[in-house]
């Protein structure tokens, strides 16, 4: 039954580690182009379509959704980097609410890896679900979010860094979604909060992807060619493209009609949210 209903959501049998890393390359290019146009996490593409091929190449099933997030998160590293480093260089990333954040978000994406574990399979996958829904209602339905003109409380960083890191760790993002809006609310604008919550990205990834490793270490039964849960060859295909295609999503951004693509883009994740819920 499972070889069937792989077989219906990609026309293949069995797919190999060959096959899995020149998919990734693929997906990467996708994965970039979106996180750089769109301005969301490449996690919100690349977990659900490693779930599928993970489920096609027969993956244990109560594993494939903790090393398609585990997978997902290590290659956040990179294209927070390739993101980070652009960002610096035009002066918009606050690095004193970065400062502030990152120590609770490190700990958080660490205890957040742990507590994946003892999450179903099923559970994992409808937090993912939710999450998907979330964001395609937040892309559909822009808001203007008003920028607090009270004093900023960072007291408030530490226990919000430590919310966003486990659930970014159990997601699978590098949680801009959630510290953009929280950003923007405590006094940064618009720019300055995407480009401070793509610093904040990568004590998320880091702590989270090497947690998943060293969890995942001990099972003798995960499919060749895994570090932990990280799967390396569909890390390094999306790798390879995405720090590159990243950049010429965030030049398209600025010539394309961008609030008509994310409203398209936002039926595309309703759609991934709805396969994935069937």
């Amino acid at each position: 039954m499972t070889r069937y209903y792989s077989a219906l959501l990609i026309p293949h049998p069995y797919w190999t580690m060959t096959e899995i890393f020149l998919a990734s390359l693929l997906l990467g290019i996708v994965a970039g182009i979106a996180a750089g146009l769109f301005g969301i996490g490449g996690g919100a593409l690349i977990v659900p379509a490693l779930n599928w091929l993970f489920l096609a190449s027969q993956f244990q099933p109560e594993q494939i959704m903790l090393i398609a997030v585990a997978t997902s998160l290590a290659t956040a590293v990179f294209t927070s980097i390739a993101s980070v480093r652009a960002h610096h260089k035009l002066g918009n990333i606050t690095w004193q609410r970065t400062k502030h954040l990152a120590p609770s978000m490190l700990l958080g994406a660490g205890g957040g890896a742990v507590l994946a574990e003892y999450i179903s399979a099923d559970l994992l996958r409808w937090f993912f679900v939710s999450y998907l829904l979330y964001t395609s209602l937040q892309m559909a339905l822009p808001k203007s979010t008003k920028i607090a003109t009270h004093k900023t409380r960072h007291f408030f960083d530490y226990p919000m860094g430590l919310l966003i890191g486990v659930l970014s760790a159990i997601l699978g993002i590098g949680g801009g979604t959630m510290t953009v809006p929280y950003l923007v609310h405590n006094g940064l604008i618009m720019k300055n909060a995407v480009a401070t919550s793509s610093a904040c990205a990568i004590p998320i990834a880091l702590s989270a992807a090497v947690s998943y490793a060293v969890l995942g270490w001990q099972h003798s039964e995960l499919p060749v060619g895994s570090l932990g849960y990280i799967y390396l060859p569909a890390f390094a295909g999306i790798v390879l493209t995405s720090v590159f295609t990243a950049t010429l999503g965030a030049k398209l951004a600025h010539r394309l009609p961008a609030q008509r693509l994310k409203r398209y883009f936002a039926i595309v994740l309703l759609l991934i949210a709805i396969k994935m819920a069937w």
